[in-house]
Parts: C-alpha cells; sequence; structure tokens
C-alpha cells in the first residue's frame, strides 16, 4: 500500500501546549485517523489509552536516516502490538543499551556514515538474539545479496507494503525469542555445571559418552561403587531426571569424554 504523511498540530487541553501528530491520507483516507502522542508514558492510539510498555513487550528498532520513514513504521509498529525504538544514525544506535528482550531491527542499508552493512558487522558476534531486517532501494542488490550472506533475517526493497513488513517483523521476534530462551537455558545448565567437581565432570563425560559403570571406574581407576556415588550426585547437581536429560543437557553443553 501506497503511504503518505501530512503532519498537523493539535492542542493538549490539560497541559495547553501543541503536540505533532501524524495522518495518513491516501487510498485509505476514509479510515478513522491514528494519532499517537506521549506523555508521561502513556500512549493514546485511535482514543484508546495504555500504559507504558511492559518490560518484556517485544522491541522493533528502527534505524533510519529519513524522519519520514521513522515516524511512519513507529506508528505502524506501535499499533501492533510492539515496542518501537527509533535511531537515525547506526551511531545512535550503537550507543544505546542492549535490553534482553525479544527484538529485532528494521535497518536501511544506504545510511550515511556508518552503513546498514557496517552495522550489521559490528551486531555478529554479540547480537545473534536480534535479527536483522534490512530496507533497501532498487539500485542496492549487490549490496542486498552481500547482507543476506552476512546473516540478514530479511529484505524489504522501498517502496514496501505494511503487511510484508509486519510480517518479517513477526517472524524475527519468533526468533528473537527462540535464541534468548536457549540463551537461558544455556546459562542455567552453565551455572549447574559449575558446581560439579573435577570427578564428577569426568564421570559425566564418560556416562553420557555410552560406558557402563564398571567401564567408567576401570576409565578412571575407581571402583565401581565410587562411580555410582559420583554418578548419583551428578544426575542431583544438574538436576536430571534420566540419563536421556543429561545426555541432552551433555550436548548442549558440548561435553567431551576425557583423554
Amino acid at each position: 500500500m501506497t503511504r503518505w504523511l501530512h503532519r498537523e498540530t493539535v492542542t493538549d487541553q490539560s497541559q495547553g501546549v501543541e503536540l505533532p501528530t501524524i495522518r495518513m491520507v491516501g487510498p485509505n483516507f476514509g479510515m478513522p485517523r491514528i494519532m499517537t502522542k506521549l506523555h508521561a508514558g502513556v500512549a493514546v492510539h485511535d482514543g484508546v489509552r495504555s500504559s507504558a510498555k511492559s518490560q518484556r513487550t517485544p522491541i522493533v528498532f528502527v534505524v533510519d536516516d529519513d524522519v519520514t520513514v521513522r515516524e511512519s513504521l513507529e506508528l505502524l509498529i506501535c499499533n501492533a502490538g510492539w515496542q518501537p525504538e527509533t535511531f537515525e544514525s547506526a551511531q545512535e544506535f550503537l550507543c544505546h543499551e542492549r535490553v534482553l528482550v525479544p527484538s529485532c531491527l528494521v535497518l536501511d542499508i544506504a545510511l550515511p556514515g556508518v552503513d546498514g552493512l557496517d552495522l550489521q558487522k559490528r551486531l555478529a558476534a554479540d547480537r545473534k538474539d536480534m535479527p536483522i531486517i534490512f530496507l533497501t532501494g532498487h539500485s542496492d542488490v549487490a549490496r542486498t545479496v552481500q547482507a543476506m550472506k552476512a546473516g540478514a533475517f530479511d529484505f524489504l526493497t522501498k517502496p514496501f507494503c505494511d503487511d510484508a513488513l509486519l510480517s518479517a517483523v513477526r517472524q524475527a521476534i519468533e526468533r528473537s525469542k527462540t535464541v534468548l530462551d536457549h540463551e537461558v537455558e544455556i546459562r542455567r545448565l552453565r551455572d549447574r555445571d559449575t558446581v560439579l567437581s573435577r570427578r564428577e565432570r569426568e564421570v559425566m563425560a564418560l556416562v553420557v559418552a555410552g560406558l557402563l559403570n564398571k567401564q567408567v571406574g576401570f576409565e578412571l581407576g575407581i571402583c565401581e561403587n565410587t562411580v555410582k556415588a559420583h554418578r548419583g550426585r551428578v544426575m542431583r547437581k544438574m538436576k536430571a531426571g534420566s540419563l536421556a536429560d543429561l545426555v541432552k543437557m551433555a550436548e548442549k553443553l558440548r561435553v567431551s569424554p576425557v583423554a
């Protein structure tokens, strides 16, 4: 859908100040006007008030040097139920503190200074939980291919359809949730693993490799009963309900048999 933006000003009667608003006009000009204003942590969308976004509300970051694009996407994202955070440059975005909530980044590939590809490289190592959706122009084919090879989640060519963007954002946020959940699980397993003694860790590595207690004892030079005692403590400390659970945990922790 083609979008046109019309700026106008309304007066907040309670404060006696003028607030900027945006009105969409065009093919759907007969639809109710969408107005958004932020005041004291309260947002208003089509006359419906909602309190400030909860900490777990997915965040959609937008980096684009075109203020019209930023404002348009901010309204679209907000009305979809996500929290928009907009930036006009990659440098400004990099100064933003990381928040561990499901998120994605809608990124213009042709930014001045640090461009979209440079920002993608900087985020590749420590922001795997934040998929990147690139906004590109028709002349950016080569850079688009480069972005996709570097792991971009999706790309949209300007001008793009609202539904296409919302669909891409929805899928990107689901990906982000999956990655974050995995990171939480790994941290939990690593915390459990740290309380194992060196011998318990050795026993665990051999047990998950498929060795019987007698074989583990032979490998480590200890008696079978001692192996059983260590194995029981490993199961309790790792909170494993069965050997199969312990094997899955070890796979996630990449535990290898001792040499």
